[in-house]
């Protein structure tokens, strides 16, 4: 049996800002459509990203976010600093759950309240640049 995770479906009240929302995160593009119900975000076309991860689905639904998500993202990126300066300059804002003044990650939350972690920085033994860790 092949199985492949197609879509990562997030329920939202506002689709189409939050899938241009993380599309300046990521990189990634909308997919054109007229259907403001539901949006889909998908990796460049021609990228590593396009045809092995899966999308991401923006669902409307009428209710806000409740409680704290079952499911979050965690961001690796190459500068930890640079990267929540710049997820804070598109209006995400940082979280405390609990984790600690030691924690190597940044809890973060979407516009929506979605959280999502921006680990530290890539380092040299993990394949990416030397960065400090954050």
């Amino acid at each position: 049996m092949v199985l492949r995770i197609e879509n990562l479906s997030i329920d939202s009240t506002m689709p189409v800002e939050m899938a241009q929302f993380w599309a300046e995160v990521l990189g990634w593009r909308i997919e054109e459509d007229d259907d403001d119900d539901e949006v889909a975000l998908l990796p460049p076309p021609g990228s590593a990203e396009a045809g092995v991860l899966p999308d991401i689905l923006f669902l409307r639904v009428p209710e806000d976010k409740a409680v704290k998500n079952r499911l979050h993202l965690d961001l690796r990126p190459d500068d930890q600093a640079a990267e929540v300066a710049r997820l804070e300059a598109l209006g995400a804002t940082r979280m405390d759950i609990g984790q600690g003044g030691d924690a190597t990650w940044v809890v973060m939350a979407d516009p929506e309240g979605n959280e999502f972690c921006v680990l530290r920085g890539r380092s040299t033994a993990e394949g990416g640049p030397a960065t400090p860790a954050g």
